[in-house]
């Protein structure tokens, strides 16, 4: 007699368990719906139909158009504006990663500490990120260009004018520190972020065992903050694979189309060129690309993060 309720008291929780997982599996559908719908409807449905589209010849104000199977992509890879401003875009890709990454981690080691100094510091230099690139660009046009201001400072102490926009080396190292300026507070921030988040223990038995300030960055803080590295690389060479605003305020893609990115390019060529699947394949191209890259970045950083804490 004694033994009935107990059974029933255990197995009344037991009944309850489907019904309870499944109101836990209905409820999180529930939230995660408007993040998914936001999600097919802003990115996988534009990347069907940009596929679609590159596979036609569209020029992007008639209805009319013809399916012409993979004759974008193939005059994509052939054409030699479209190689060059990939190389291009490429080395922007790399060297604006290493730059922004490597003074964005700098400076934060240096003025990650309390202090008015140290926060007037972190928003003047996090400042150029929140400006518009399109401003950005004009800005140092105006203060580059060959009659603007650094130009005629130069002149004045008798220095003859620099070709920062006008000879093609010049202008792609233009392009570079100048996105490098705009973005490395964004780096920054992060990493202040990343080491403010290392417990003080470490560097209080690292000061025991006599380390110095440099190898307590070395051997504590780019360790503990080793996934904060991972996540800045992705995120600056992704969006740096992508830019083309700074290119077109600061050299319209000249001199000699020798700064022109892909991105530009692709813009240049479905609307200025009115070859919209042609901008389409490219534009396909570009996303498969960018993410062969992140992911591999990704998978190799979190490598290298376990050898770490290892």
């Amino acid at each position: 007699m004694t033994t009935a309720p107990r059974a029933r008291v255990h197995d009344a929780p037991a009944r309850r368990r489907p019904s309870v997982r499944w109101g836990d599996r209905v409820a999180g559908l529930v939230m995660a719906a408007p993040a998914v719908i936001v999600f097919i409807a802003m990115f996988i449905i534009p990347m069907i139909l940009a596929f679609v589209l590159s596979l036609t010849d569209w020029n992007g104000y008639s209805l009319r158009f013809d399916f012409i199977g993979f004759e974008n992509y193939q005059f994509a890879f052939r054409n030699p504006r479209t190689i060059d401003a990939a190389v291009f875009t490429a080395i922007v890709a790399v060297a604006g990663t290493i730059l922004c990454n490597g003074i964005g981690l700098a400076l934060a080691a240096l003025i990650s500490g309390a202090g008015r100094a140290n926060t007037v510091l972190r928003t003047i230099f996090f400042y150029p990120y929140i400006i518009s690139a399109l401003i950005i660009g004009f800005l140092w046009s105006a203060l580059l260009a060959p009659h603007g201001a650094v130009n005629g400072l130069l002149g004045g102490l008798g220095v003859g004018p620099v070709p920062f926009l006008t000879d093609p080396t010049f202008a792609k190292g233009t392009i570079i520190l100048t996105i490098v300026w705009a973005h490395f507070g964004f780096n920054m921030i992060l990493y202040i972020a990343g080491i403010k988040s290392v417990p003080t223990e470490f560097y209080e038995a690292a000061t025991v065992d006599g380390a110095s300030r440099w190898q307590q960055f070395r051997s504590v803080t780019v360790p503990m903050i080793a996934p904060v590295v991972t996540v800045n690389l992705v995120l600056t060479l992704v969006g740096l694979l992508k830019v083309y605003d700074v290119v077109l305020a600061l050299t319209d893609g000249g001199p000699a189309a020798s700064t022109q990115t892909i991105v530009y390019q692709i813009l240049k060529d479905s609307f200025a060129q009115s070859k919209l699947g042609l901008g389409a394949a490219q534009s396909v191209v570009l996303l498969i690309i960018t993410a062969a890259i992140g992911l591999a970045v990704t998978f190799a950083r979190r490598g290298a993060e376990r050898k770490v804490t290892d």
